[in-house]
């Protein structure tokens, strides 16, 4: 049964705990998006916020690690499996919010159709 945790790094995508993430550029399946701007490699809670940029008007979306398709270290590029449809209506990642509540993260598990666990 494949894992549906939308929060883990799935097996074979190129994910090296530890490595840095941040300005790696973000391709979903019809282009370019942005870039890394944060992550987290929380056991239960692995995600990245993807800055925009212009295209939406610097808007910081959450990509939970289970979106991620794969990860190319040597080009510093990690590709996701959604539209730029699906980031552009995405709820904006708030900083703020994810740390002062605990159930947070649950609206991107549902935007994304995954259970969170």
């Amino acid at each position: 049964m494949p894992d549906t945790n939308i929060w883990r790094y799935a097996p074979g995508i190129g994910h090296q705990p530890g490595i840095d993430l941040i300005g790696y550029k973000v391709e979903v399946t019809d282009g370019h998006i942005g870039k890394i701007d944060k992550h987290s490699e929380d056991v239960a809670a692995s995600y990245l916020v993807v800055d925009t940029g212009l295209w939406i008007f610097g808007k910081h979306v959450p990509l939970p690690a289970g979106t991620i398709r794969r990860i190319d270290t040597t080009e510093e590029k990690v590709y996701v499996n959604r539209t730029k449809g699906e980031i552009k209506n995405a709820p904006e990642y708030d900083d703020t919010r994810h740390a002062g509540e605990p159930t947070y993260l649950e609206q991107f598990a549902r935007y994304y159709g995954m259970p969170h666990m």
